[in-house]
């Protein structure tokens, strides 16, 4: 589809950097009108400087209602609709489970999964007014085969991609669809804690870069590549194999 000639609008959250930034800027050259919704907005202002017409920065903490209000609201008001939204924005704290506090628990739950929530409230009725929509959630891997160290995280992930199943259910008889969106593990500014070896972790551009080429898709499950879809189906049908990879942060913390 030659978004040049339609208009699209795309919302995307956690737009500042890592994945985000990437799916920003490669649906910037498509031709979309892309809204990046973060509480930072350094490189996404920068882009805007150059791209006036088809960039817009919105301060934005998922967690704040009232910040999501607004911003969906001034979206409206600059372009008129929005066509996709893309709930990108999440935080990671290493940690394991009996070392973590309830508030960062719930920390990372207002953000990864009542964020994209509220978002999705504020967003559908605009889609559903206009007769059609797609919304993307993006998971992740450790939603599916969990990680040590990541309980919070990863739960978060696992509700993600219970809610979007059972809202594309809910939505099937109207125009808007929900999927899930699987990246490849990036080299992320969170991930980079995580201690993986270099080579098992992509450019975050060009994972993002991959995923906006998908923007369009209404499968219900979207993977970046053939890689992510096939390592995910192999740890899902051999579990040992998550169990060994991540062997060394329990040896690390032993240490």
């Amino acid at each position: 589809m030659d978004s040049s000639e339609t208009g699209r609008v795309v919302v995307l959250t956690g737009a500042n950097e890592g994945i985000g930034y990437g799916m920003l800027t490669a649906l910037v050259e498509s031709g979309y009108r892309v809204a990046g919704l973060d509480v930072r907005g350094d490189a996404i202002g920068s882009l805007q400087e150059s791209n006036p017409e088809t960039v817009r920065y919105y301060d934005c903490d998922v967690t704040v209602d009232d910040d999501v209000e607004r911003a969906v609201e001034a979206v409206i008001d600059d372009w008129d609709r929005i066509d996709i939204l893309v709930n990108n924005a999440a935080v990671l704290n290493f940690g394991f489970f009996d070392e973590q506090t309830s508030e960062e628990m719930d920390r990372v739950f207002a953000v990864n999964f009542f964020g994209a929530v509220q978002l999705i409230r504020e967003v559908l009725p605009h889609m559903r007014a206009q007769n059609g929509g797609i919304i993307h959630n993006v998971s992740s891997g450790a939603g599916r085969v969990g990680n040590p160290g990541l309980t919070g995280y990863a739960a978060t992930k696992g509700a993600i991609e219970s809610f979007t199943r059972s809202l594309r259910h809910e939505l099937r008889h109207e125009p808007v669809t929900c999927t899930i969106m699987h990246p490849r593990l990036a080299a992320t500014r969170s991930a980079n804690t995580l201690g993986y070896p270099a080579s098992q972790l992509s450019d975050p551009d060009d994972v993002g870069r991959k995923l906006a080429g998908k923007i369009e898709s209404t499968r219900t499950v979207i993977y970046a590549d053939w890689v992510t879809r096939i390592g995910l189906f192999v740890a899902r049908q051999v579990p040992s194999l998550v169990t060994r990879s991540t062997e060394r942060f329990l040896t690390s913390r032993e240490r």
